[in-house]
């Protein structure tokens, strides 16, 4: 993969954390941390198969897994780094099953299984 390519993957990656950061920020403001923790892994899977959706329709340069592997790895790094490091300064939040584990689960999931769908309709 060229440069090109390689951040077009990562910038559909960065919408899909954006919105899960949104999702977050926004929820903590409103609601106990309880609820935004269950609307975050909610949606955090729901946001991801769109971002996929719109990838695999449109560029489609990695296999599913491939791309569910980027998406998650470049979500876990920006929680690590941006999150853990600048602005909890704690990595308290990698003890959480519902505030870490599930998302990544499900978001690593949702991008694979809509990169399935939608290349296998491509056949």
């Amino acid at each position: 993969m060229n440069f090109k390519k390689t951040t077009i993957v990562l910038a559909h990656a960065f919408v899909g954390w954006m919105l899960c950061a949104a999702t977050m920020g926004i929820g903590m403001a409103v609601t106990t941390l309880d609820n935004t923790l269950v609307i975050h892994a909610i949606g955090a899977p729901i946001f991801f198969a769109i971002v996929s959706l719109v990838y695999f329709r449109k560029f489609n340069f990695t296999t599913p897994l491939q791309t569910a592997v980027i998406f998650i790895a470049f979500v876990i790094a920006m929680d690590f780094f941006v999150v853990a490091l600048l602005i909890n300064r704690s990595f308290e939040m990698f003890t959480s099953l519902l505030g870490t584990w599930i998302p990544f689960a499900l978001i690593f999931m949702s991008t694979y299984l809509t990169g399935l769908w939608v290349t296998q309709k491509k056949d």
